[in-house]
């Protein structure tokens, strides 16, 4: 007992985990942000699309709307996942966070099922143009809604979830909607009638670039649901940190996979065969700790150690 000291510190793996929980609650603060904007522009879109004759722009006005519910889900599954391990969760709550982004590709999957029906029944209707007004209104819309997707964007590379990147993808699909609007207006207004349902079409296209990228969401969020590996550039860090632990022989099994904005670790060390349980007990630890204090989002590694023997 009197050589414990030579442990490590235990408040390591707690700074790894309060940090995981930093980045879920900036998270969800850059969502909420969003969502004053998604429902200020959905206004916009809304009054300009009624004065303006425009079903491309209510559409996109009903689709950040949907933005503004699938938002205020994420939010809540930010701030689920931000919540410290408990008994019941010793790994953290950090699955809420994908589970949030399943409910958004659901979301977008029914805006874009809603838009097309709706954009082929005004295609079949015959209606007045838009009005020219509503473009410079579109051009704004599309300016705030890619600035909102870029941050978005880079908030989710830099804390390595999937709710962020879905969030990101969204924003910009509904700029990429405008775009279609955008286009679409432009054609009808100075096309003449036979053009009048070119917005129509426009916002139909928008509705199967909104379904592509449900998809995309979706596969993201299923994989982390399932646990499946960390990208290999993340593992290769992992093992390169692990193995540069002085007294590590050599590498076995490593698996590294994201739970939520976490990433957890379990790997298999060679050691020297003659050392003794302690001497391999500390050393495991000190390979977690190589790790966790990495700055990789790791809140939990565990390590199995195994003898490197000379014979076959």
């Amino acid at each position: 007992m009197a050589n414990a000291p030579e442990l490590p510190p235990v408040p390591l793996r707690l700074d790894a985990h309060a940090l995981a929980r930093t980045r879920a609650q900036l998270g969800a603060r850059l969502v909420l942000r969003g969502v004053v904007v998604n429902i200020g522009l959905a206004a916009l879109k809304f009054t300009g699309g009624v004065l303006g004759s425009s079903y491309a722009l209510i559409a996109d006005g009903i689709e950040s709307l949907l933005d503004v519910c699938s938002s205020l889900v994420v939010w809540a599954g930010l701030r689920y996942a931000a919540k410290p391990p408990d008994a019941e969760h010793p790994y953290g709550h950090g699955k809420a966070e994908p589970l949030a982004s399943l409910a958004v590709a659901l979301v977008i999957f029914f805006a874009a099922g809603w838009i097309g029906i709706e954009s082929v029944r005004e295609i079949l209707t015959p209606h007045h143009a838009p009005h020219w007004g509503t473009l410079p209104l579109l051009v704004f819309v599309i300016v705030v809604k890619w600035l909102l997707s870029r941050r978005m964007a880079r908030a989710g590379a830099e804390s390595g979830g999937t709710a962020l990147g879905a969030e990101a993808w969204h924003h910009a699909a509904d700029a990429l909607t405008s775009a279609a609007a955008f286009i679409g207006i432009t054609i009808a207004v100075f096309g003449g009638p036979a053009y009048v349902s070119a917005d129509d079409w426009a916002a139909l296209i928008a509705c199967i670039v909104i379904a592509f990228n449900g998809l995309i969401i979706l596969r993201r969020a299923l994989d982390e649901v399932m646990d499946s590996a960390a990208p290999s550039a993340l593992q290769n860090e992992v093992r390169a940190l692990a193995a540069a632990v002085p007294g590590v022989r050599g590498l076995d099994k490593c698996r590294v996979r994201r739970s939520g904005l976490a990433v957890l670790v379990d790997i298999q060390i060679r050691v020297d065969p003659e050392i003794s349980v302690r001497e391999g007990h500390v050393l495991a630890h000190a390979v977690q700790d190589r790790l966790i204090g990495a700055g990789l989002a790791i809140t939990d590694v565990s390590v199995h150690v195994e003898p490197t023997w000379a014979g076959p």
